[in-house]
């Protein structure tokens, strides 16, 4: 089997490198490189082309769900692990909707951990015990597009139409047809009421919680 190259991105230093120390036991592992924020890791993913990124679900500078839809774009071989701590039941179903390679949480045991990149790795798709265990209760939050995600962060972020739309490199209108099937979608009519209950729900990353 040849090397496979692993990127690690976290924006803490410790956990970067508790998952070095879990990577390095899987045979024909190599770190080629560490990200300490999101721009940072879409840029190394494009660059280094690597078989497995490990994405802190809420990097600085750019959202984890918008890292992991630059990286599926630049390097589609590249197989995904995210790494949560927020546990909320709607956020860990959009990772399952957006169809990532492996979700675990900050609390997996290290033991798990390394199962689940061996399983990544081998190509097939992995979710935590305790993440299953969260979604195994029905959850009437309806899982949202990564393209929908996007929008409602850079919503939540302060954006119009027309700043989402250059961000995104999409028309304005389209912009607003995500906006409008947002506020269907989670049944609210303003975008206070959006980013309040998308914050309830755990459907927005919360980096000062991860």
């Amino acid at each position: 089997m040849g090397q496979r190259r692993a990127v690690i991105a976290d924006d803490h230093a410790v956990v970067r490198d508790g998952l070095r120390a879990i990577l390095e036991e899987i045979d024909d592992v190599e770190i080629v490189g560490e990200a300490e924020n999101g721009l940072e890791a879409i840029s190394l993913s494009k660059e280094l082309q690597p078989t497995l990124l490990t994405l802190d679900a809420g990097m600085p500078l750019a959202k984890g769900m918008e890292v992991f839809v630059e990286v599926r774009r630049w390097s589609p071989e590249t197989r995904i692990v995210v790494i949560t701590g927020f546990n909320a039941k709607g956020h860990l179903a959009d990772w399952i909707a957006a169809e990532v390679d492996g979700l675990l949480l900050k609390s997996t045991k290290p033991d798990e951990m390394r199962k689940g990149f061996q399983v990544v790795l081998g190509g097939g798709s992995y979710v935590a015990r305790e993440v299953l265990a969260i979604l195994g209760e029905h959850t009437e939050v309806p899982p949202l597009t990564a393209r929908e995600r996007q929008v409602l962060h850079l919503i939540a972020d302060g954006c119009n139409n027309a700043e989402i739309a250059e961000r995104l490199s999409v028309s304005a209108k389209t912009v607003d047809n995500h906006r409008t099937r947002l506020m269907a979608k989670l049944d609210v009519h303003s975008v206070a009421q959006l980013i309040a209950y998308a914050l309830k729900e755990g459907l927005l990353d919360q980096t000062r919680q991860l």
